[in-house]
């Protein structure tokens, strides 16, 4: 009984398990080698077949970060592999061969296996063990100081969210010791200035600003840049000779809405009564009602023409507009990179602005969009985009409007301060409650 239950149960495991741990070598190198590739794969589609580092490219440091735990892990799986790779070859011996044989097993040509082994060596020799090992010496974190011709003595101090801090190493200087945590961070910044190459990474960041700005600077003119051109150019080559062929004299009407026509009628009833008045004060004789028909007469045909042209560029203004939005929309589309390259731009830019300044900002964007003078711009706001496309501004929509979006918009404005800058800069949110009191 006992030999039938080792037979059918026992033995197939443990002949399976022989067979998994002969083929440990086969497997060991086939694991390297397939996170190998995956490392070429990413130089060849995001660094042009360089090393995975910032200095071949321009992604911003969320991306770098990506890639970076991506390289982290490979490189280590590649390590790790290797090692299990060299440890069950050198536990291999001829009794094991023969084995293999009976069970079936037949390894690699020699061959493939030096052919693998080189392929690894050429991608993992660009790095080194810090590359595995990360510490809190990475580019993202490093606290260097610029030369004082290049920023006006300003020192060069990357500001990091919570989310930058996350990838910090956990160790001793970032727990509870005996010691306060300022000593080390003192330590810390002292070994940075010591370090002589501790030149080469200043002038190394600095580019790397300088850079960032000018992608950031020139993405932003692009966007303002392309979107009006576009308008500008469809409205003159494109819409309008369309718009001036189809709306004649005699098919369409002149006024737009009831309310451009209620404006021609007041300004003639004006010209009417400014003609009278002239009459009146001038000692003049009566204008007789034919003269006085005829001047009515010539300022209805101006009138018609002025607000002919008005309905007509209202039109093209539509269209127009609708190719400038389109235009905008491909461009950040087509410039995912840029966006990105832009949002790390801007995040330095807040980040290096002190407590007041930000309390400031915060509360100019409060009191221009949601404060208590902020209904008449909302108005006046309103009114000017149903002018520009040739809508009669409607009242009721304008005040319920009024009423809500603002309302709507310093309730989303508070939680992010609520939510966000306070966990961010809760000394920036101190200085905002001081100065708004």
């Amino acid at each position: 009984m006992k030999n039938t239950v080792f037979s059918q149960k026992i033995y197939p495991f443990l002949l399976a398990a022989y067979r998994w741990y002969l083929l440990t070598p086969e497997r060991s190198l086939d694991t390297a080698y397939q996170a190998a590739i995956k490392i070429k794969d990413i130089e060849d589609k995001h660094f042009n077949g360089n090393k995975i580092d910032s200095k071949f490219t321009m992604h911003s440091s969320s991306v770098m970060d990506y890639f970076q735990g991506d390289l982290q892990k490979l490189l280590k799986t590649v390590q790790m592999r290797l090692t299990e790779f060299k440890a069950s070859r050198w536990f291999a011996n001829e009794s094991k061969q023969k084995a293999a044989l009976k069970l079936g097993i037949e390894y690699t040509n020699s061959a493939v296996i030096l052919e693998k082994l080189e392929f690894i060596d050429q991608v993992t020799s660009k790095y080194t063990n810090n590359d595995i090992e990360p510490t809190y010496e990475d580019r993202n974190l490093q606290t260097v100081t610029l030369p004082t011709d290049l920023v006006n003595s300003q020192p060069f101090i990357p500001k990091t969210s919570n989310q930058t801090n996350k990838n910090i190493k956990k160790g001793k200087t970032n727990t509870t010791g005996i010691l306060p945590r300022s000593i080390f961070n003192t330590i810390t910044r002292l070994q940075v200035e010591l370090d002589p190459e501790s030149e080469q990474d200043v002038v190394q960041n600095f580019r790397k600003a300088q850079q960032r700005s000018i992608i950031s600077i020139r993405f932003i003119l692009l966007l303002i840049i392309v979107p009006l051109l576009t308008h500008q150019l469809s409205k003159l080559l494109i819409v309008g000779p369309l718009v001036e062929h189809f709306r004649n004299e005699k098919k369409v009407e002149i006024f737009l809405n009831g309310e451009m026509e209620e404006e021609g009628l007041l300004t003639l009833q004006r010209f009417e009564e400014r003609i009278k008045f002239e009459a009146l004060i001038s000692n003049a004789p009566p204008l007789e009602a034919e003269e006085l028909e005829t001047k009515l007469k010539e300022k209805a045909e101006e009138l018609k023409e002025e607000f002919r042209r008005e309905g007509n560029n209202a039109i093209k203004n539509v269209f127009a507009d609708i190719f400038a939005v389109i235009t905008f929309t491909i461009l950040l589309l087509v410039s995912k990179s840029s966006i990105a390259v832009l949002k790390d731009f801007f995040d330095n830019v807040v980040y290096g602005l002190s407590d007041s300044a930000k309390a400031f900002i915060i509360i100019l964007f409060t009191d221009v969009f949601v404060g208590f003078h902020s209904p008449h711009g909302w108005e006046v706001l309103l009114e000017g985009i149903s002018r520009h496309w040739g809508l009669a501004a409607n009242r009721d929509f304008i005040f319920l409007f009024i009423a809500t979006f603002p309302v709507i918009l310093d309730t989303i404005f508070k939680y992010w301060i609520f939510r966000y800058l306070n966990r961010i800069s809760p000394s920036a949110v101190a200085t905002y409650h001081n100065m708004n009191e």
